[in-house]
This record gives structure tokens, C-alpha cells and sequence, in this order.
């Protein structure tokens, strides 16, 4: 099945992130909490965001007011599978968990021609190109070591016809990092590339840079404090094995944003979800078993299920509990 996209594209529904073991997880946490209400005290509110495909629906939640027609909260709870964990395990990441985005299109311009004659064109394609391979200087020469970041281009496209050199070439980038500084640096190197290799070919024009607002996201911060309280009571409640360290996610969120707007501590929750056997069997291959965005992506959904339920249970019960705060959101 596919439908139109914003862009007048057709393209396949399926995002196969996951969010279906989020959703259940998050309706039968719900329903446990709903029939345990003596259980704990505060207001708790629930909220099933849309759009984190293109990293806008919390902000576009919290432009239409759910801070101000809802409670505000106290505490800020999400969680997200993973294929880097087997099902029953969940991470309680510390600190930055997400990596902040930006979604950077960069258009060359040149003059085009027949492929037969290049010397009278100024070819888009190769200023493009160079530029691909420059922006990776950016990585290994330019930001400090320790600081983990991407650079990534994930789309080309340039000329209609095999013989005709186009007067104008496309390439798309996703950028990621964990400190705002730097991801302004990322920012910069990049138009600043752009710009010197359609200088330096000559070409009639500068490249058209532009930074999408819209699809764009900042780090997904863990509050240290609130991690240790959360880890302490799933491990209680899980056992001490199933509460396990996981390493910060170059992908992105923009759950993160909840917690900025309500100035509350905020967590977002790793939830295994590869069958144990198959996710061994894999390590010992030295393979990674498929993951979000994968066609291949097979959750265990039952025990990932179960697996979400209880944390987000037992989540809910540590903040809100008789020895808890409210409220919760």
C-alpha cells in the first residue's frame, strides 16, 4: 500500500520503526495503571504523539497547546525498541541518549552540455560529487575525536541521460551530533564546502544551501538523576540482568522536546526486541540482527511487549507511588 506524500511523492506506507510494540506497550501500561489506581497518586497523562517519522508531531503538539490544556508534568517518560538489545532487556541511558538532526539539501549549479564535449560545460555532477567525498573531512579532520558525529549523504541526483552533462545536480545530507556547538560547526563546514567547490570549478552560480527547519531535532537528554531512580526500580522489578547499559543512539528524536518545553527532567527507555536466541546468534556471528527501517526488522513482539508494559509500569509506580511525585506525563 502507498500514498502521497507532502512532496506530491508516492511512497510505501510502512515506516517499520516499531511504534506498534510502542503503542501496546503504552495501551496495556494504561490498563494496568487505570485498574491499579489505589496503587499510586498524581495525575498521569498519557500521550500518543504523531509524526516522529519527520521529527515535528511533539513540537507541533506543543504549539497546540498540550502544556497548557493538559497538566503539566513533573516527570517526562518515552520509549523506543532497539534491535541492539534482546527482548526482555531494557536500557536506562544517562545523559545525552539521541543525537541531535538536521536534514541539509545542497543544489550545484553548472552549465550543461553534450557528454561528448565536456570542455564546454561545467559540470554539476562532479562539483557534487567532490563535495560528497570533502564533507568527509569534516568528520576526521575537523571536529574533535571524542565528539561522536555524522555526516551522511543519502541521496544524488543529477541529469536525465547518459550523453548530456546537466546544468544542475541535488544531494541530500542528514547530520547528526550530541552538543549544539558542534552541530553548528557540522552546519557551517558544510556550506562552506559546498560553496568552495563550486568556486574552484568555476561554476556560474553559488550552490543553493538550505537547512529544513521543520525536519529537524536536538539532543534527546537523559536526566541523569531521574536515570538512576528509574534503573534502581526495574531492576527491582525485572531482575538485576534485564536492566543493562546501552551505548548513546546517533539516530534521532524529537521526544525530547516534552522535557525542554515543561522544564521537567525528562527519559527515553531502550526496549529490546530481538528474540533472544536469534539476537545470540547473531553476536556470535559478529552481526547485528536487522533493525528499524529494515524490511527484515522481526520483532518478538510477545516478549517485547511484555517487556514494555512492565517498564512503563513499574515506571509509573516509582514517580507516583506513595513515596513518589506528581504528576507524570
Amino acid at each position: 500500500m502507498s500514498v502521497e506524500n507532502d512532496a506530491g511523492e508516492t511512497v510505501p506506507v510502512m515506516h517499520a520503526c516499531g511504534h506498534d510494540i510502542h503503542m501496546a506497550s503504552w495501551v496495556g501500561a494504561a490498563s494496568l495503571l487505570a485498574r491499579a489506581r489505589q496503587r499510586w497518586h498524581g495525575t498521569l497523562v498519557f500521550v500518543g504523539q504523531p509524526a516522529e517519522e519527520v521529527l515535528q508531531g511533539a513540537e507541533l503538539m506543543i504549539r497546540d497547546g498540550l502544556l497548557t490544556r493538559f497538566p503539566k508534568p513533573d516527570f517526562v517518560l518515552g520509549m523506543h525498541c532497539t534491535s541492539l538489545l534482546p527482548a526482555f532487556k531494557i536500557s536506562v541511558m544517562s545523559g545525552p541518549a539521541f543525537a541531535a538532526s538536521n536534514a541539509v539539501d545542497i543544489t550545484f549549479y553548472g552549465k550543461g552540455g553534450h557528454g561528448a564535449a565536456p570542455q564546454f560545460t561545467i559540470d554539476p555532477l562532479l562539483i557534487a560529487a567532490r563535495t560528497v567525498v570533502s564533507l568527509q573531512t569534516i568528520v576526521s579532520r575537523e571536529v574533535n575525536p571524542l565528539d561522536p558525529v555524522v555526516v551522511t549523504v543519502g541521496t544524488f541526483h543529477a541529469g536525465t541521460k547518459r550523453n548530456i552533462i546537466s546544468d544542475h545536480a541535488k544531494i541530500e545530507l542528514t547530520v547528526r551530533s550530541f552538543k549544539p556547538e558542534v552541530q553548528r560547526q557540522l552546519l557551517a563546514a558544510i556550506e562552506r564546502i559546498a560553496r568552495a567547490e563550486a568556486a574552484a570549478a568555476g561554476a556560474p552560480r553559488e550552490p543553493t544551501v538550505f537547512i529544513d527547519p521543520l525536519e529537524a531535532s536536538e539532543v534527546v537528554y537523559n536526566d541523569p538523576e531521574l536515570a538512576v531512580r528509574l534503573a534502581t526500580s526495574l531492576r527491582r522489578g525485572l531482575g538485576e540482568a534485564n536492566v543493562v547499559p546501552h551505548p548513546p543512539v546517533t539516530g534521532s528524536e524529537d521526544f525530547g522536546a516534552f522535557g525542554r518545553a515543561a522544564g521537567a527532567p525528562s527519559i527515553f527507555l531502550a526496549l529490546g526486541a530481538i528474540e533472544p536466541g536469534a539476537f545470540a546468534g547473531a553476536m556470535a556471528a559478529g552481526k547485528l540482527p536487522p533493525g528499524p527501517h529494515s524490511p527484515l526488522f522481526a520483532p518478538d513482539r510477545e516478549r517485547t511487549i511484555r517487556t514494555g508494559v512492565a517498564a512503563f509500569t513499574l515506571s509509573v509506580l516509582e514517580l507516583l507511588g506513595p513515596s513518589g511525585s506528581h504528576p507524570c506525563n
